[in-house]
């Protein structure tokens, strides 16, 4: 009796990760502690970072990204200098993360990132000296720079250049009007939002208003928008959010690896912002799981099943993702990736989706039942192995041993 066919699926689109978080998967779990206390593990590890480092370990977790089932990813790029904070002389770290994804053969959207604050009133901590340009005009020429810099060196239709402010808390309303008023309108703009409660006390002790509001104030609430996390929202950020059409990026196995908390993914559709999907911290690297996590998160959330319906999800994973990177590495914004360019076949027959009912096997799968992934009409991996990297295991395990 020959197997059922694989279940032919459009290839994830990986809208928000931070490559090297990857360091902390599996390290983070000793003793009680909030999302404030696993932060300072994570400055640890950026504090090792070269350039050469961090291409060795981005081409690992860009290929485990890629035999999972992801096409193309936005990377939230925050670690631009030395330690101490003097640039790189050719955007050095940038280039690191450009050339992962041409090795991995995954498509990057680079959102390179505005970092100026410590916190809101805050000086920036040492730990932090290597993430921050002195203002937003030297960010905005920095980006300038490095836009033209990509174009010279790489082909659009793999690698290309966004934007990101950090958070309200690194950027201060001054500076996010200016980003508001300078900024090339075409450049998808990504922002870390309410993803803690104790963000949203001091945006409002400080300006008297929540995150989502004051970024509406500062006039940087648009269809090319992508909040990050979104998931602590009252009902006027809703309302605001889905109004002007913005892209909600929600990273559901990092929210919940964080103690985050459940965002309002449904009311946010429903307002009219577009649900995409990240993988963030990579505590999770599996298009599968973070689709069936934003189910169950909203199942768990509201006590009722089917808030979101298969191909939604499937959606959210790649057009939705694909509408976030705003037409970025080659994927136009809205719409799916071309059939037989990027996609994923996922087994029906492994002994998680037998008897799954077409895509009813995204609630039943894992990336370990991804049987091959085509990306730009090429094989890119088989069955968890790269087609040109081999197993990227063996890749994570020589780059986390140099990071020890």
């Amino acid at each position: 009796m020959s197997a059922p066919p694989p279940v032919m699926l459009p290839a994830a689109v990986n809208a928000h990760s931070h490559a090297f978080h990857r360091v902390l998967r599996g390290r983070t779990h000793t003793g009680r502690g909030s999302f404030w206390s696993w932060r300072e593990q994570m400055y640890r590890h950026a504090a090792a970072l070269t350039p050469e480092l961090y291409e060795k370990l981005a081409t690992a977790v860009y290929a485990e990204m890629v035999t999972a089932g992801f096409s193309a990813v936005g990377e939230f790029h925050y670690v631009h200098h030395r330690p101490d904070g003097t640039p790189y002389p050719d955007h050095d770290m940038e280039h690191a993360l450009a050339r992962a994804a041409r090795n991995a053969g995954i498509r990057l959207t680079l959102l390179d990132t505005c970092y100026l604050k410590g916190g809101i009133g805050q000086l920036l901590s040492e730990e932090q000296a290597r993430f921050a340009d002195d203002d937003a005009a030297d960010w905005l020429a920095r980006l300038d720079s490095l836009r033209a810099a990509f174009e010279r060196t790489y082909d659009p239709a793999y690698v290309s250049v966004g934007a990101a402010i950090h958070s309200v808390r690194a950027v201060d309303p001054e500076s996010l009007g200016t980003i508001a008023g300078q900024l090339d309108p075409q450049l998808p703009l990504h922002v870390h939002l309410s993803e803690q409660p104790g963000e949203n006390r001091a945006c409002s002790e400080a300006y008297g208003l929540t995150p989502t509001e004051l970024l509406a104030e500062q006039g940087l609430l648009s269809h090319r928008l992508s909040a990050v996390h979104a998931t602590h929202l009252t009902q006027r950020d809703i309302e605001l959010l889905g109004a002007a059409g913005a892209n909600i990026v929600m990273c559901p196995t990092t929210e919940a690896d964080l103690a985050d908390g459940i965002g309002p993914a449904l009311e946010l559709a429903g307002a009219g912002a577009v649900i995409a999907l990240g993988t963030d911290q990579h505590a999770v690297v599996d298009p599968l799981l973070e689709m069936r996590a934003l189910e169950h998160g909203e199942r768990l959330r509201s006590g009722a099943r089917g808030r979101f319906t298969p191909s939604e999800l499937v959606a959210a994973s790649s057009t939705g993702g694909a509408r976030s990177l705003a037409g970025g590495a080659g994927l136009i914004a809205g719409d799916a990736p071309q059939p037989h360019e990027d996609q994923i076949h996922v087994r029906s027959d492994s002994v998680r989706t037998i008897g799954a009912e077409g895509e009813q096997v995204v609630l039943a799968a894992t990336a370990s039942d991804v049987e091959t992934v085509v990306i730009g009409g090429e094989v890119v991996g088989r069955n968890g192995i790269h087609e040109s990297l081999g197993d990227p295991a063996a890749l994570l395990s020589d780059a986390l041993k140099e990071l020890e």
